[in-house]
């Protein structure tokens, strides 16, 4: 099966309310050209599942300048002031999860689990409409797993069959992103031909790719 696809494929992909994971970390492994097709769809009203909100004009900045985030799930919003001004205004549902926690909720997606016991939060505003549980006599929250429509993931390279290769902290969020969303959708630097790279270079099954925009 062919994975690579044009930006009009891409564009295509993204409808009204969907759920959309992006990679990246204040914008660094934040796939640019996937915003920019989600901009170009118009889709609007969209949950985020991001580790932050970047800037204003980079990483995926431009979705809530461009008023196409309705819910944010997110570790902190802090580089954006727009998110804070929309969250402020009421224009975005955000919430706000420590980035550990975080990053767990979405393996426990991408591993099919029901989530993940931590203590971090207990007894605090972060614990509020969370269930709680007591092991050896230390009390965990239970959180949630996360689990999107579709994940835009930013790698370095790729092989045809979609098996990836991530360039130092650029890697972030993405790997784990890849695991925990129905339709996988990755910018890549260079697409080489099936066994030019290196396995022990891969940190992405090919096997979870869905499309491969260059």
């Amino acid at each position: 099966m062919n994975k690579v696809i044009t930006m009009k494929d891409a564009i295509n992909t993204f409808k009204d309310s969907m759920t959309i994971m992006c990679g990246g970390f204040m914008g660094v492994g934040a796939s640019e050209k996937l915003v920019s097709a989600i901009l170009e769809s118009n889709a609007k009203d969209l949950t985020l599942i991001s580790s932050d909100t970047a800037y204003e004009e980079t990483g995926v900045g431009p979705l809530v300048a461009n008023n196409r985030i309705k819910r944010l799930i997110a570790s902190h919003i802090g580089t954006n002031p727009m998110t804070g001004k929309k969250m402020i205004a009421g224009e975005i549902d955000v919430e706000l999860v420590p980035q550990g926690t975080l990053a767990e909720r979405l393996h426990a997606g991408g591993a099919g689990l029901g989530g993940v016991l931590t203590p971090t939060g207990v007894g605090t505003v972060v614990e509020e409409g969370k269930a709680t549980i007591e092991v050896d006599g230390k009390v965990y929250l239970l959180e949630k797993p996360l689990k999107a429509d579709v994940a835009i993931i930013k790698a370095h390279k790729a092989d045809k069959a979609g098996n990836l290769v991530y360039h130092q902290s650029a890697r972030n969020f993405n790997p784990m992103m890849a695991l925990a969303a129905d339709l996988v959708v990755v910018e890549v630097e260079e697409i080489v031909e099936i066994g030019e790279l290196d396995p022990n270079t891969v940190v992405t099954p090919g096997v979870v790719v869905d499309k491969i925009l260059v």
